[in-house]
């Protein structure tokens, strides 16, 4: 009793460990399965070949036995007409026992090809329904991945929570920190770079007035412009405000 209780304990521990291995990937146990019953359909068909050409050789007798019967008829025949019954009684004799051997044969041959006619169509049916395993096994093989890429991705959208009370929020919360500090760089850096362009644009137009001015001079004292006509207090207007009033002065003195 108690090698019984330690042998069942045994085996439902073996058993359990068979499961594990068993539904740990049963595609790949559904493959050996299919390799295992290609292996005996390899097999299987070996022994066909070999079994054909059994039924080879009987066909073979079979058609020897019936040429030598035809040849034993034609002699017993030739034999009776020539009027030689006693050889014709020999060659008849032997016919009986041509005959006999070759419908002993006929019989056997009928029996190998009903057999291998079997056993083909046996084979046949069998490549036949490996054929359909191997598709239900590559669509399971697709299936089962397919639903566990699905059952990831459900897990991934339950983990991808953009709450800032999750770590993937702070992170988050993080990284917007850092891109408003670099956008605040690059504002600081354009308008540091805008700075003195007004004072420039300024003193730029300030030679510009001033260059006009020199020309108007020249033009006067070629005489190609008179000094009434010298548009002498708009140009100290452009020069600015510090120095409107001294240049109005000199030009009315002057």
């Amino acid at each position: 009793m108690i090698l019984h209780k330690f042998w069942s304990a045994m085996m439902a521990q073996i058993n359990k460990v068979a499961n594990l291995f068993w539904e740990a990937d049963p595609v790949a146990q559904m493959r050996y399965e299919y390799d295992q019953a290609v292996a005996q359909l390899k097999e299987g068909r070996v022994g066909l070949e070999q079994y054909r050409g059994l039924v080879e050789r009987v066909t073979r007798q079979v058609q020897a036995n019936r040429s030598h019967v035809q040849k034993l008829e034609a002699e017993t025949k030739a034999y009776l007409k020539a009027g030689d019954r006693v050889t014709a009684a020999k060659f008849a004799l032997e016919l009986q026992k041509a005959k006999t051997e070759h419908a002993a044969n006929e019989q056997q041959l009928q029996m190998h090809e009903t057999a291998y006619g079997n056993s083909l169509k046996k084979i046949q049916h069998a490549n036949e329904k490996l054929i359909e395993l191997r598709d239900k096994i590559q669509k399971y093989d697709a299936e089962l991945k397919m639903s566990s890429a699905e059952a990831e991705i459900a897990k991934l959208s339950e983990t991808f929570d953009m709450n800032l009370t999750t770590d993937f929020g702070e992170i988050e919360a993080v990284i917007q920190q850092k891109i408003d500090q670099n956008r605040g760089k690059v504002r600081v850096a354009a308008d540091l770079s805008a700075k003195g362009i007004a004072a420039i644009d300024a003193e730029e137009r300030m030679q510009a007035q001033l260059a006009e001015q020199a020309l108007t001079d020249f033009e006067v004292e070629l005489g190609l412009k008179s000094p009434e006509t010298t548009p002498v207090a708009q140009t100290a207007k452009d020069l600015g405000p510090a120095t409107t009033e001294p240049v109005a002065e000199k030009q009315t003195n002057s």
